[in-house]
């Protein structure tokens, strides 16, 4: 569908930065718009929903801190994921003053979710997932064995993990608890060797989902994730 046929119904005045938001996922449902796409320019909303600009910009950093939009200087807001007016967005609130407790709490969520995402993960993933999973693992191994560490690259195989589960919710969930540490993941207690013995578990869970064997990979994705808890503990000291 065209971005010019879908409309923008003008919202009443209460609540309207919650209203802004909900109006702004129907137009990208209506549109079709798919991820890479560029939203309407801040005054053209403006004008759709009948509201000032301060409002249209509170919605816009509520779709940005949810991970749906990105807005880039210069250029406008760019749609990252698919919505539409029926999806229902549940914001996660980490409280990083203690960044070793938070890691530590958040490590205990992970270990539940990653370890059943890589064991979905063997059971449903395509040629096409495990050809993006091995391109991935291998960016991170050349990365590591460059500079001695790999966080994004490290990051990129794990998302393609998550999404060979078939189920979006796992990279959602996880993506959002990781880039609230994306500080410390760049160089964690600025120590290159954090979590570098977890290297080589990589890729045998990578082997793991290719063979279709969730009970491996769901083992080897607790490995890495006990190896990362031991140096954070170890490390934080």
């Amino acid at each position: 569908m065209p971005i010019a046929s879908a409309a923008l119904a003008t919202l009443p005045r209460t609540h309207r930065t919650a209203d802004a938001v909900a109006a702004l996922g129907a137009f990208i449902g209506e549109a079709a718009l798919q991820p890479g796409d560029k939203l309407p320019s801040e005054h053209e909303m403006m004008a759709a929903l009948g509201v000032g600009r301060s409002t249209v910009r509170e919605a816009v950093r509520h779709l940005q801190a949810l991970g749906v939009i990105e807005t880039r200087k210069g250029l406008g807001s760019f749609l990252l994921t698919k919505v539409s007016g029926s999806t229902r967005h549940v914001p996660l609130h980490l409280e990083t003053g203690q960044l070793r407790d938070a890691l530590l709490q958040t490590l205990e969520v992970r270990r539940g979710l990653e370890a059943e995402a890589s064991a979905l993960a063997a059971e449903r993933a395509s040629a096409a997932d495990v050809e993006h999973m091995r391109v991935a693992l291998e960016e991170m191994e050349r990365v590591h064995l460059q500079k001695g560490t790999a966080g994004r690259e490290d990051l990129a195989f794990h998302l393609s993990i998550y999404d060979a589960s078939g189920n979006p919710l796992f990279r959602q969930l996880l993506e959002q608890i990781r880039e609230a540490f994306e500080h410390f993941f760049e160089k964690p207690f600025d120590r290159s060797d954090f979590a570098g013995r977890s290297f080589p578990f990589h890729r045998e869970l990578f082997d793991a989902i290719a063979a279709g064997d969730a009970q491996t990979a769901r083992a080897k994705t607790l490995a890495i994730l006990d190896i990362v808890e031991e140096d954070i503990k170890d490390m934080s000291q």
